[in-house]
Formats: C-alpha cells, sequence, structure tokens
C-alpha cells in the first residue's frame, strides 16, 4: 500500500510499504479521509515523533475491511479515537482514558492515518450513521477535543433526568452570568485555529448568546459569520485590543475565557479579559515556555480567578455528544431543503456545517502541499484534508 512515511524529522516521503495485518482484537481500516493537525507540523519539522519511522496523522476515518472478533463490522464507516488506553492505570480505571498513564497513539507513537490502510483496536471504533459524511468523521477528534473544553469547564453537562435517562444540558445561567439572575454567561475565544473555531460552533449550537471570539485572519471572519455569529461579536487583532474589546462589550471582563492559542501573551491576555470569579480554560498547547508576570499572577489572586487544563478528549462521551449533534445538523438541513414552504422548518435554527471549515484538500501523493501550506503559512488555511 501507499503510505507517507516519517523516517526523521523533516524526512517523510510518499512510499510502498507492507499493508498491516491486523492483530487480535484489531481491525484492518481502509482510510477515506484524513485531516492534517497543527501539531503535525513540529511532528514533522521539528520535533520528530516518539517512534520513527512512522506514518503519520491522527484526524481519521475509514472503512472496516477486516475484523475477526467483531465481523458484523467488516463493510462499516467508522469513527476512529486515536488514543489507544492501557485500561489498567488508575486513570484509566476512573474512565479518565485520556488521562492514561501508559497510553499508545495512532500517528505519533504508532502508525496513523496518513496512509491507504491502518490497524485500529476495535475499542477504538465508533460505527458511524450514513448521515455523517467523510469529512465530518474525520474531523471528530478535533470537534471532540473542543467539546471536551466546554464540557470540562461546565458549559455543557450530562444529566440524568427524571425518567432514568441521560440528557446533555448548558450551565444554568443565573450560575454562570455576572449580570445577574437569569442572563447568560459572557463567554470569549480567542485563537480561531480548527480547535476554536470548533469551540465556537459547539457554543452557538448550545445556545449560548454572549459570545465573542478573538482572532487575526479573515478566512476566521468568514467562517464565524457562516456560523451564525456577527462582526460585532469578532476582535480582530490587527485591528483592536482584545481586552478593550472585552471590556467594552462587557462592562468588566468575561465568565468562561477559552484560550487556544498557547503563547505567553495570549495566556497573560486572558488573565486580563477573565471577570472576577472568571474561569479560564487553557486548551493551546504551548509554544513556549508559559512566564507570567507578577501583576498578571497578582489579577489571578486578587480577582480569585479558575485556571483549568484540558487534554484530548473524553472517549466515549465526549464522541457521542458529537455524534449525535452531527445527526441532529444532518437532520435538520434534510428537514429545511425538503420543506421549503413549512413555516415549522423555515423557522428553525440553522444547521451547523464542520465541512465548512476545510479549506484545502490534496491526495496523499500531493499531502506535501498541504504541510507546506500549514508550516509556511504560504495561504490563509483552517482545515487542510487528505483523500488517499
Amino acid at each position: 500500500m501507499k503510505a507517507q512515511v516519517l523516517y526523521g524529522i523533516g524526512n517523510i516521503k510518499y512510499t510502498e510499504v507492507e499493508e498491516p495485518a491486523p492483530k487480535d482484537g484489531e481491525a484492518l481500516v481502509k482510510v477515506n479521509a484524513c485531516g492534517i493537525c497543527g501539531s503535525d507540523i513540529p511532528r514533522i519539522y521539528k520535533t520528530g515523533a516518539h517512534n520513527m519511522p512512522l506514518v503519520p496523522g491522527h484526524e481519521m476515518t475509514g472503512t472496516v475491511k477486516e475484523c475477526a472478533s467483531r465481523p458484523e463490522l467488516v463493510g462499516r464507516r467508522v469513527g476512529i479515537f486515536p488514543l489507544i488506553p492501557c485500561r489498567e492505570c488508575p486513570q484509566c480505571k476512573a474512565g479518565h482514558y485520556e488521562m492514561c498513564e501508559n497510553y499508545n497513539y495512532l500517528g505519533s507513537r504508532c502508525d496513523g492515518g496518513f496512509a491507504e490502510f491502518l490497524t485500529v483496536p476495535v475499542w477504538n471504533l465508533i460505527p458511524l450513521p450514513d448521515d455523517i459524511s467523510d469529512d465530518e468523521a474525520a474531523m471528530l477528534e478535533p470537534m471532540c477535543v473542543a467539546v471536551h473544553a466546554i464540557r470540562e469547564i461546565g458549559l455543557i453537562r450530562r444529566i440524568t433526568a427524571q425518567d432514568g435517562s441521560k440528557q446533555w444540558t448548558t450551565a444554568d445561567a443565573e450560575a454562570g452570568g455576572t449580570g445577574g439572575s437569569g442572563t447568560q454567561p459572557t463567554i470569549a475565544v480567542c485563537g480561531l485555529g480548527t480547535i476554536g473555531l470548533f469551540v465556537a460552533m459547539f457554543l452557538k449550537d448550545a445556545g449560548y448568546r454572549n459570545v465573542f471570539c478573538i482572532g487575526n485572519k479573515d478566512i476566521q471572519k468568514k467562517k464565524l459569520l457562516e456560523m451564525g455569529y456577527s462582526e460585532g461579536d469578532l476582535c480582530d487583532v490587527r485591528y483592536g485590543e482584545p481586552a478593550t474589546f472585552i471590556k467594552e462589550k462587557t462592562g468588566g471582563g468575561v465568565d468562561y475565557y477559552f484560550e487556544c492559542i498557547g503563547r505567553p501573551e495570549s495566556y497573560e491576555q486572558a488573565i486580563k479579559c477573565a471577570a472576577p470569579l472568571g474561569k479560564v480554560m487553557l486548551v493551546g498547547n504551548p509554544a513556549a515556555d508559559m512566564d507570567l508576570p507578577r501583576e498578571t499572577y497578582w489579577k489571578i489572586l486578587r480577582n480569585q480567578l479558575t485556571l483549568k487544563g484540558t487534554w484530548n478528549s473524553s472517549y466515549p462521551d465526549d464522541w457521542t455528544y458529537v455524534v449525535e449533534r452531527l445527526t441532529a445538523w444532518s437532520s435538520l438541513r434534510e428537514q429545511k431543503g425538503d420543506k421549503t414552504g413549512d413555516s415549522a422548518a423555515a423557522d428553525a435554527p440553522e444547521a451547523m456545517t464542520p465541512s465548512s471549515l476545510i479549506t484545502h484538500r490534496f491526495s496523499l501523493e500531493d499531502m506535501d502541499q498541504g504541510l507546506s501550506i500549514m508550516k509556511n503559512k504560504s495561504e490563509e488555511y483552517i482545515k487542510v484534508m487528505v483523500n488517499p
């Protein structure tokens, strides 16, 4: 089969390799699509992978070709949770697989999705309904990372209803907002790459109205407007100062702040933009040492802020939530398309379209062009997709 193989730092080649053979408890999956993640760029060009040679790529979907332990999965399209937990450590036994102490990981520690085929533990496969496209399925991983951050800070919760069923709900507005009883919380999303835009998308879908976004590219603005945000909801840092923008919009800072960049200056900015008793969710992977000025540290103390980190996504809860929302959005789009004259359909909220974040597509052979765009930032992009 053909694959993109990382032999060493900066040395990735499109080449012929042996098709992998599934072991007990694994499935052989034909890759239908695999996104290039921002983390793939330093992995390929700067730091290398944990094990090389290696096939990178962890945002993928495919069709099961072989599966001895679950033959009913053969021919099924699947989403793929890329983190392979040991399921033996204390965190795994508590159900926090994303914090496994001895994990493996498709695309960084073992072969991933930049290939025609890969092997995946059956436990990591999510059978998909037909109304979820390959594009959406390949973006399940970054969507779940975004949802995980939203859930961990408390803006989406899973509760047990009176009838015993599990249901999703949003945060209590009276508890979250600084504006008083009944007001929605104020929220900022800083950094509008793939993850930041998905955070904005799922917040909009959940019904939060006081969401303000901070970015620096025209394409980010375009995507926000397509989601239903207005120009007044966006602070473009090329033309305005975020702390001033947030203060003007809220009067004193936001209740929740998502930091999706991972730079010291953006970390400091988050503290400046948070309201007293506010919560800051740190999402972005650190690009450098995170030095913090004393004045900023004082703001954390004096304003009694909560700083929380997030990592990866919870399996299966986050994945179940995203699959449910993708299915609902597909149904809504079909409803609005098939019932054009129906008042109920016409009044329905707009369905989100995650695939609209795909700005570039390349074949597996030409994937180096996508890597170059992301590495050199030669063009504006959001999500670069590879279709073997």
